[in-house]
């Protein structure tokens, strides 16, 4: 197995408080993780770090061999150039509650936007792949639609063909589903499944606990920022060890 992304003994801090208390994590190459948790657990802060849109304070994290954010100089630890951030923060695509899409921009405008300014890529080649994960997401026939014609489960999509078209080493999904009416989780969920059938590599953290249970390789349970338990799905579902993760369960609908 290949590590893809590697968290030592992360720490996170919000002022005072300490949101992430030493997290060690290793995802392998076409893995499958899902972190699961009650809200303040710092599920979404430990993704975020992971590709830096929130600052960590100690320890590291590595994607594909490298550290991100920063660097060992003299023995002090100093965040790594703003031109560095970007080049590593590509190694990842991020899919985000909310969609984050341009709202005056077509669903293909979104997509080949990263491609053309951030990938040098030209516009007919940009327009190509873009169409290719459209069609991937079940989008392509909505490519010129904008944002606001578009329903949540459809904005969703358009919003993983962009994180996808990117090339990413690793994608992340923050609670993909939770903004979402109950009749278009699904729509979302199953483009996840198929992506992960191809073994693509990813992290997500969900609330959805069948889903987590039916698609990862291995489901880690955050309490108190920290990792209390993690392993394979049929085991830590069918035998939590953790009073803890048992209680969490006995609330969650599986």
């Amino acid at each position: 197995m290949t590590p893809i992304v590697e968290v030592r003994a992360l720490h996170k801090r919000f002022g005072e408080l300490e949101v992430l208390k030493g997290i060690d994590l290793v995802v392998n190459e076409g893995e499958v993780v899902s972190i699961i948790g009650s809200s303040g657990s710092g599920k979404t802060t430990l993704l975020r770090c992971l590709n830096l849109l929130e600052e960590f304070h100690q320890g590291e994290v590595r994607i594909g061999g490298e550290s991100i954010g920063y660097r060992q100089r003299n023995g002090q630890r100093v965040r790594a150039s703003e031109r560095e951030i970007a080049g590593q923060r590509a190694m990842t695509g991020m899919v985000f509650q909310a969609f984050n899409l341009f709202p005056h921009m077509s669903a293909l405008d979104n997509v080949t936007l990263g491609l053309t300014r951030v990938r040098g890529m030209s516009r007919r080649q940009a327009v190509e792949l873009a169409d290719h994960w459209l069609e991937r997401v079940g989008m392509r026939e909505r490519r010129d639609h904008r944002p606001a014609q578009l329903s949540g489960g459809q904005q969703q999509r358009v919003a993983i063909a962009r994180a996808i078209a990117m090339n990413p080493r690793v994608m992340l999904f923050d609670e993909a589903t939770s903004a979402l009416d109950p009749e278009r989780v699904g729509e979302v969920l199953e483009t996840i499944r198929s992506l992960a059938q191809e073994g693509m590599t990813m992290v997500l953290v969900t609330h959805e606990m069948r889903f987590a249970r039916d698609v990862s390789d291995k489901v880690v349970f955050m309490d108190g920022g920290r990792i209390a338990e993690q392993g394979p799905p049929a085991t830590l579902f069918s035998t939590p060890e953790s009073a803890r993760l048992q209680a969490f369960l006995k609330t969650s609908s599986l």
